[in-house]
């Protein structure tokens, strides 16, 4: 029986679901495939829970209950006075500052899994320290959802890149929520601030829907696609069309901007009365390897291509290949949401376990 052991940072709407998702999965994890996932530690920003043995499905009120205030170094003088062995930090945050952490995790024997994508975009500089502290201390970093959910596309990008595959070009519907609010405004006959409040009030979009609209999630996507191909970029080289305009962007408050999204309309009304009948809008996100640049931009698409015929709040990827012509690879499916998440991280750290 292989032991993993796992410490996990953060218990949102991704981490909660991981918890039970790992709980769920462990006997039948310990009958098919000989292993068993114990989960040492659960820490929030402030508080972590301590359980030697079998976290037990009441972990949240024991959190809450038992947790106590916590340092770093806690953890980790924890860890190794038990004596763990094959140790997993899964960082389930999306914290700029933990990020930071991962260098003393790395020392203290943790591989990483992150669903956070903070590390992979920031600068080059920041991307190639980590990769060269892994590589000393023999550590392996798993963030397949960083991109896509639950989507294979971190590994598919990488798998052809290591297999001296020369991909071409990327294209994706990267974000779910903008899935959502394109795919419907297209469809149905309302303004476009109404699909927007409906996309909010169903949690479609963050709490502030200008932080969707501004691009900026779908332009780090990208960007860590870029970087698994060998590009040496920066997040400031991206060309970002951002869908709100100046003066309900930047200083301005989230109450004004809710208050007067109905100027959105004109412009997205505008874009929709120049459709062709078999044409729709969509957000999408291009990276171009041979000319070597990325852009996040709403493009106008046939109903029948993969992007076009998107329903819900669906993602898309095109993955454009020397082997493959003309003809892109396709994945598509649920690229958004906790639950499928949460699943990825649990396939990551799967993965990372057979390695072990």
């Amino acid at each position: 029986m292989k032991k993993i052991n796992i410490v996990l940072f953060g218990t949102g709407n991704v981490g909660s679901k991981l918890v039970d998702q790992l709980l769920e999965a462990r006997e039948s994890l310990r009958q098919k495939e000989g292993v068993e996932l114990n989960l040492p530690v659960i820490a929030n920003s402030t508080r972590a829970y301590f359980q030697k043995e079998n976290q037990q499905p009441s972990w949240e009120a024991d959190l809450n209950t038992l947790g106590v205030s916590y340092k770093l170094e806690d953890i980790l003088e924890y860890v190794k006075k038990q004596g763990y062995e094959n140790l997993i930090a899964v960082d389930a945050t999306a914290s700029e500052e933990f990020v930071d952490k991962y260098f003393h995790l790395i020392e203290a024997g943790f591989h990483i899994v992150a669903a956070n994508k903070v590390a992979n975009t920031r600068s080059s500089k920041f991307y190639g320290s980590l990769r060269q502290k892994l590589q000393e201390h023999n550590r392996f970093f798993f963030y397949e959802t960083n991109v896509g959910a639950g989507l294979p596309i971190v590994e598919t990008l990488r798998n052809f890149h290591r297999s001296n595959e020369r991909v071409t070009r990327v294209r994706g519907v990267f974000s779910g929520s903008l899935s959502y609010i394109f795919n419907t405004y297209c469809e149905e006959d309302k303004a476009f601030s109404e699909i927007l409040a409906e996309a909010g009030e169903k949690g479609f979009t963050e709490p502030d829907p200008r932080v969707d609209l501004s691009g900026k999630d779908v332009a780090r996507k990208l960007l860590i696609l870029g970087r698994e191909l060998g590009l040496e970029k920066e997040f400031e080289e991206i060309t970002i069309q951002d869908l709100v305009p100046a003066h309900l962007n930047g200083e301005s408050s989230l109450k004004n901007f809710q208050e007067k999204k109905e100027e959105l309309n004109p412009f997205f009304l505008n874009l929709k009365q120049n459709l062709e009948q078999d044409e729709v809008i969509r957000h999408v996100g291009e990276l171009d390897v041979t000319r070597g640049t990325l852009e996040v931009k709403l493009v106008k698409e046939k109903k029948a291509s993969a992007f076009g015929a998107l329903k819900h709040a669906d993602s898309s990827f095109e993955i454009y290949a020397e082997s493959y012509g003309e003809r892109p690879l396709v994945i598509q499916g649920a690229g958004a949401g906790a639950a499928v998440t949460a699943r990825g991280v649990v396939s990551d750290i799967l993965q990372l376990a057979e390695k072990l």
